[in-house]
């Protein structure tokens, strides 16, 4: 076998320093550190793809308003819990622009990030009815979620959705929804980490089944609009973002200023509770609280006990961000079409090396070029393959820990840099040459 760019003993003396031992377990910040100080020591150059974190400048426009805001003494004050009348307004007009969905400013409620907006939403969901305590993932998904699941000492169930698109969607769902204990349905669209977006028709299926079941729905838009394939970013025409909002009134939408904005660093996102859901009183609130109502539960008790509110300045860089997309003075989704751009040069890499695309449709169609894509190799699991190729410079994450049962890696593009290509492509080659199908 010819020499790889990483010595496989100091790879190995990192897996000992960080205590992992089996690497398909490796959380992102395990793999991200490992690789970082695997550079650091070698000299080689690390194709970074293991981290889900914006790779591009943040907009502008948000950066521009939050200043402003600053420079007016606003930092001294605590940011109303309900959340900047201004943001509310403009994520209700958002919504309306570009999911063609009424949601009234009162149920827009900012969070720090989506991070945040997932965790409160669990624990109100499992307060509506104590039967009710346990949260179906559509997998794969976000890791941490499942953590957030953890950490807050509820349950969950999940499985991967690789072999139930389409109508097959409906009888594996109603199977978990029958047994009476599921509060809410979590997935995100598109997908992190296979980069599906379910349609329509799969959409109908989940919003019916959650209005037939009395099931609350957590749609995850953080990658809102980047199925590059459609020309959603035009504000009040169709194409719209697909939206489960079309199919029932129990649901919360979840957006996030991180990716769409570039505006990670900063942590706001906003929760998007349908009006009827809003005002929905619970028999658990009354016990818990002595009343209430999802909304105010969400933002008074929940939301309250977790913070005294989202970030004051930053809700004026997103109510900035979510006014010029929704008026079109910004074209948001022009910003972040690079990363379309990234993922098919990567794949074409891969792929003419012996790699195969995991989840590679969407129902009929290919799967979308975006911000992440899944990758396998013949004959290897989730764990050899991420570590194999660390052996050559490459990070990425195994699937397994993303709920998905399919053996392969996530490949995120967000770090990618131009002259990054010509250097993968000879580490592929070699990759190939050690590793022959």
């Amino acid at each position: 076998m010819n020499r790889t760019p990483i010595n496989r003993e100091l790879f190995q003396e990192k897996l000992k320093k960080y205590q992992v031992t089996d690497f398909a377990k490796a959380t992102i910040r395990e793999i991200k550190g490992i690789a970082e100080e695997l550079e650091c020591e070698s000299g080689v150059e690390f194709v970074k793809m293991e981290m889900g974190v914006p790779g591009l400048p943040p907009a502008q426009i948000g950066v521009e308003a939050e200043i402003e805001a600053l420079q007016s003494g606003i930092a001294s004050l605590y940011p109303d819990i309900n959340g900047l009348p201004r943001l509310k307004k403009a994520a209700s007009q958002f919504i309306k622009s570009f999911v063609n969905i009424d949601i009234k400013p009162e149920g827009c409620v900012p969070v720090t990030g989506s991070m945040q907006g997932t965790f409160a939403s669990f624990i109100t969901c499992t307060q509506c009815d104590e039967k009710k305590d346990t949260i179906l993932f559509i997998d794969p998904g976000f890791p941490v979620q499942k953590q957030q699941i953890t950490v807050m000492g509820k349950k969950y169930e999940s499985f991967d959705v690789y072999h139930f698109r389409g109508n097959k969607l409906k009888d594996k769902l109603e199977g978990y929804l029958k047994k009476g204990n599921i509060a809410g349905i979590i997935y995100s669209n598109p997908n992190n980490p296979s980069w599906i977006c379910l349609n329509n028709e799969e959409l109908k299926i989940i919003g019916e089944l959650a209005t037939q079941y009395d099931t609350i729905v957590l749609e995850d838009l953080a990658y809102f609009g980047m199925d590059f394939r459609k020309e959603l970013g035009n504000p009040g025409k169709p194409p719209y973002q697909a939206s489960v909002a079309n199919y029932t009134d129990n649901y919360v939408i979840l957006m996030s200023g991180s990716k769409v904005f570039s505006y990670a660093g900063q942590r706001i996102g906003v929760a998007c509770i349908s009006d009827k859901l809003y005002t929905r009183s619970y028999p658990g609130f009354k016990t818990l609280y002595g009343g209430g109502t999802f909304g105010t539960v969400f933002i008074h008790r929940v939301l309250y006990a977790l913070s005294s509110g989202t970030s004051h300045s930053v809700q004026y860089a997103m109510a900035a961000m979510l006014e010029a997309a929704s008026t079109g003075e910004y074209a948001f989704l022009d910003d972040i079409k690079v990363y379309g751009r990234r993922a098919n040069k990567l794949k074409d890499i891969f792929l003419r090396y012996g790699f195969y695309l995991v989840y590679d449709k969407d129902m009929d169609d290919s799967i979308a070029d975006g911000f992440y894509f899944t990758l396998g190799y013949p004959g290897m699991t989730s764990a050899e393959l991420a570590t194999e190729l660390m052996y050559y410079g490459v990070s990425a994450l195994p699937l397994n820990t993303t709920g998905s049962e399919q053996q392969g890696l996530r490949a995120c593009t967000s770090f990618i840099k131009d002259h990054q290509y010509e250097l993968l492509e000879s580490r592929m080659q070699l990759f190939a040459k050690n590793n022959p199908l």
